[in-house]
């Protein structure tokens, strides 16, 4: 499964991609508001520090508009992926931009119908907000199951399950179990998946035992 950072914050995204950890980038404009800076320029800067898939959130609602919105962002890089909100008009700008060969991610999915369009529009990957049903008393997770297998059925749709509105370590446990593609997660949560009591008690044990022997491994 790969692992997005849903971040516009570009010291956060240097640092987790240090690690090797990071195969892509999610922005919307929630975020981008939240990091200051110019977009398309951010964008860019986003793009050049990560090599995977970055995908970048058009603003306008109207087909004619976020067509050409698309088409601008799409410009910025080779690995820039278009992201388009889940209404009509969201997704005839994806069937526009994937038949002309620029990868396409579509956004704010809440049902498995929704889905199905976005697959049949060409999205290169779908993004469910399991978080956000999760809210309002649904199961998230059940949407994802009923989204994957649909698609296991029919081997033509190359659509990805992008698991978004991650809240918690085990949403993206929980999405591993039933085989998405993608989980795109704040950095607050990849890091949240290094912790556990129990590896904090071992390393302290490990370490207050090594210090009794005296001996450093670098001298030796």
């Amino acid at each position: 499964m790969k692992f997005f950072i849903d971040t516009a914050d570009l010291a956060e995204i240097r640092d987790l991609a240090a690690t090797g950890l990071v195969d892509g980038v999610t922005t919307n404009p929630s975020l981008v508001l939240k990091s200051g800076g110019k977009f398309v320029d951010l964008v860019a800067e986003i793009c050049r520090a990560v090599p995977g898939p970055v995908s970048a959130e058009v603003a306008a609602t109207d087909f004619a508009t976020m067509l050409k919105e698309g088409q601008r962002l799409a410009k910025i890089a080779p690995n820039v992926v278009v992201k388009v909100p889940l209404t009509q008009d969201g997704l005839k700008t994806c069937k526009a931009l994937s038949d002309a060969g620029t990868k396409v991610n579509v956004t704010l999915c809440f049902s498995a119908a929704q889905a199905i369009l976005a697959a049949k529009a060409g999205a290169a990957y779908i993004s469910p907000f399991v978080g956000r049903l999760d809210d309002v008393g649904s199961s998230g997770m059940d949407l994802i199951a009923d989204i994957v297998d649909i698609y296991s059925n029919y081997p033509a749709i190359h659509t990805e399950v992008l698991v978004a509105s991650i809240r918690n370590p085990m949403h993206v446990v929980e999405a591993a179990k039933l085989g998405a593609d993608v989980v795109t997660l704040p950095p607050s949560v990849l890091k949240q998946m290094y912790s556990h009591p129990l590896t904090d008690k071992g390393l302290a044990a490990f370490v207050s035992d090594w210090a009794k022997t005296g001996q450093t491994i670098l001298d030796q």
